[in-house]
């Protein structure tokens, strides 16, 4: 593969019966371009938990892949909140999601840590009051 493969995805944050429609659809691409079901297993999950973090916090975002020789790149962009503490907000289960939100079965705490824990490199850029951007890296 000598040009990069891109794959743009718009992450709802109004409607929880959406929730994880991106990372299903990239999880698709993956295995249709024969990736291994490590690989993908990895990059599903940290998808997955970027995109349902999205939703419960920042009202949706954007999710953009790109896929080079040795690496998959995910960059997950909203214009939520911001993280007022990042180190906090890594430790497992420390969440700040409303009780409503935890009714449904989310928001325990174990989104950032598994991002991380499922990728070769994670990086956090946010500011509260304009957004975040988590750029993840899985390696090939």
């Amino acid at each position: 593969m000598t040009e990069p493969l891109r794959f743009h995805y718009d992450v709802d944050g109004e409607n929880f019966s959406s929730a994880g429609e991106a990372s299903v659809a990239l999880k698709q691409n993956l295995r249709k371009l024969g990736y291994s079901p490590e690989v993908i297993r990895k990059v599903s999950i940290a998808m997955y938990e970027g995109e349902i973090n999205m939703v419960i916090h920042a009202n949706g975002g954007v999710a953009d892949v790109e896929i080079t020789d040795d690496r998959i790149t995910i960059i997950l962009a909203d214009k939520g909140p911001g993280i007022a503490d990042v180190e906090l907000a890594m430790q497992e289960g420390f969440s700040t999601a409303r009780d409503n939100i935890r009714a449904l079965g989310f928001g325990a705490g174990m989104g950032l840590p598994n991002m991380k824990k499922y990728t070769d490199d994670m990086k956090i850029d946010t500011e509260v009051g304009v957004g975040t951007t988590i750029t993840m890296v899985v390696l090939l």
